[in-house]
């Protein structure tokens, strides 16, 4: 919307993330990234991230598995769209945080897991599912595993409660 003369300009308080995620499950495991913080705190989640300006989400998630585990993947189907709004009071930068994640099921077909190099995942880990539910994650474990179980037709599942291990 174009700002009408003598109106004050508006700073724009807020920012937007578009990132595919990796649901990978195998034998009753799911494949989860230990993310470290500039911080230094800890977080589970699932191999994925940022897509690029022109890049397709689902050259991303391929892109972004190899880049946080090592390992090639073939993407199998799409799973479905989580958005999300972290307030300012939660968000790293201050300010309103909305992401849109893509998530597909993937599978990994070949190379080894390592930690990121240069980056910000430490490690890669196959997880029994079961086990999830005791680790400080982010909530994009729990919306990608429920997509995952669910196979939603409508590729939405209900928002899921932030709070003690889940974290934005």
């Amino acid at each position: 919307m174009a700002r009408r003369e003598g109106e004050p300009h508006r700073r724009d308080h807020s920012s937007f993330r578009l990132a595919a995620y990796a649901v990978c499950v195998e034998d009753g495991r799911v494949l989860l990234a230990r993310y470290v913080s500039p911080e230094g705190q800890s977080t589970w989640t699932l191999p994925g991230g940022r897509v690029e300006h022109g890049e397709d989400p689902f050259d991303a998630v391929i892109r972004e598995v190899a880049e946080e585990t090592g390992c090639d993947a073939v993407v199998e189907r799409l799973l479905g769209v989580d958005s999300r709004t972290i307030p300012a009071a939660d968000a790293r930068a201050g300010v309103e945080h909305q992401n849109v994640g893509i998530f597909y099921r993937a599978r990994i077909t070949g190379g080894r897991l390592r930690p990121e190099p240069n980056g910000a995942t430490a490690e890669s880990v196959w997880t029994p599912i079961p086990d999830v539910a005791r680790l400080r994650r982010s909530s994009l474990v729990d919306v990608g595993l429920a997509l995952a179980r669910s196979l939603p037709a409508t590729g939405h599942v209900p928002p899921v409660p932030v709070g003690g291990l889940i974290q934005h």
